[in-house]
């Protein structure tokens, strides 16, 4: 039953579950934290997001280097797992403090950057490990569905805080997220062992990736490769906090009071993880198989670029909403695992300390610079229609930037098996 949706082989198919549900109880365990920070961030008068996400890219620019040297002295085994545990001591004491009422304004504060650093960066650690244990073929039939359980888990949270928050408390639904990311902990440890007895994995592939702290970055500047992938994640950024700027507007013209703008927030995040959950587990995996990388790394930029035009013409809620639902599909379901796949063709040390700071430096720091972009147009009165049409050429850009990658992937892996040492780009040493 399993096989008629997805296009596993039968030694895969347990790594696949286990992957499946890593993923779930991390975005879960996210998707519950989510509102808890929302609702912190009202109480604390969190107000300035662009000082905010100012101070989340400077949180990054600490963390990653601390995460590099932790991969090239200890093997992957040992690295994940403390990472998970070390943001999990971190929940305990945020959760300690909240229930003491110890400075509340500052430990909302503190709240928001932290989950603001904690979402990207075990994401990004959940993806550097699925390219590390599944192959390029590999990761075009699988990592779709494998992308599905993420989203199960950002539909399943909010579903538990709905009904869980007024007879537990909110605060207390931390501890849900707490075991969450423990189970997610046990799953590195069981797909590790599948990588060593199914796939297996020489012990290099297992040990310290090794090289200096800031060996990521270095590879970044002397990369094209890199370079554009880093590229690509600025342009999204860049992309989706224009659209964020225009759901806030719209929705506050059309939200009544903070309970209806809570619930259009709210229904227009369902649409989107319903939409990408149903082409995740239905389309991705065969439509990147057949069609090619291009064509999905594609779709994203081109929805965002005519979602974009529609805003311009009519600045509307039911446009931003069915325009939102579409991209977030397309990019969650075909635009994102088709770029983790590209990273199944770098080094080990390109695929933890590039991408991670891809991931999380790259990425807060398009929202830092689009956020005062925004900021700076607003106060010269551009308004919706402005604003939409300055985000179209940067839509046009990522789709070139993404065509590129994607032809760069077939020259460098042309015809390659599912099993074969991953591909690496111009500049980028094997180790």
């Amino acid at each position: 039953m399993f096989k008629r949706f997805v296009d596993v082989r039968d030694e895969e198919v347990k790594a696949v579950l286990w992957s499946f549900f890593y993923f779930f109880t991390l975005m879960c365990g996210y998707a519950i934290l989510r509102p808890i920070r929302t609702e912190l961030g009202t109480a604390g008068s969190v107000k300035d997001l662009p000082e905010l996400y100012t101070a989340t890219f400077l949180v990054m620019l600490a963390v990653v280097p601390a995460f590099s040297a932790m991969v090239a002295r200890w093997p992957r085994r040992i690295v994940i797992p403390r990472v998970y545990r070390f943001f999990l001591l971190c929940l305990v004491a945020l959760f300690t403090l909240l229930k003491l009422g110890v400075a509340p304004v500052m430990v909302s504060r503190v709240f928001f950057v932290w989950l603001s650093v904690y979402n990207l960066f075990v994401v990004s650690i959940f993806w550097s490990f699925m390219s590390d244990v599944f192959a390029s073929g590999q990761g075009k039939r699988l990592f779709g569905f494998i992308a599905a359980g993420g989203t199960t888990g950002m539909l399943v949270g909010p579903f538990l805080v709905g009904r869980l928050a007024e007879p537990l408390g909110p605060v207390n639904l931390i501890l849900i997220s707490i075991v969450l990311l423990e189970v997610s902990t046990q799953c590195v440890r069981r797909l590790g062992g599948w990588a060593h007895d199914v796939q297996h994995q020489p012990p290099a592939a297992e040990g310290p990736v090794g090289g200096g702290v800031l060996a990521g970055l270095r590879l970044i500047a002397t990369s094209p490769f890199l370079l554009a992938l880093g590229l690509q994640v600025f342009l999204y950024a860049a992309t989706s906090t224009f659209i964020n700027f225009q759901e806030v507007r719209l929705v506050a013209e059309v939200g009544k009071d903070a309970a209806s703008r809570t619930a259009l927030y709210g229904n227009i995040d369902f649409y989107v993880q319903l939409a990408t959950l149903g082409l995740q587990t239905l389309v991705t995996g065969r439509f990147i198989s057949r069609l090619g990388l291009g064509a999905a790394m594609a779709v994203a930029p081109v929805v965002t670029a005519l979602g974009f035009l529609g805003l311009a013409a009519l600045p509307l809620l039911g446009v931003l909403i069915a325009f939102k639902a579409v991209r977030g599909a397309s990019h969650y379901a075909l635009e994102r695992p088709s770029r983790e796949i590209l990273f199944t063709t770098v080094d080990r040390e390109a695929r933890y300390k590039s991408k991670s700071f891809i991931d999380t430096v790259v990425y807060r720091g398009s929202d830092t610079l689009s956020g005062w972009l925004q900021e700076g147009l607003k106060s010269l009165g551009m308004g919706m229609t402005g604003l939409s049409l300055v985000a179209v050429p940067l839509a046009g850009l990522w789709l070139a930037v993404s065509l590129y990658l994607a032809s760069h992937q077939r020259r460098r892996t042309p015809g390659a098996p599912e099993t074969q040492a991953p591909a690496v780009p111009e500049n980028v040493p094997v180790r």
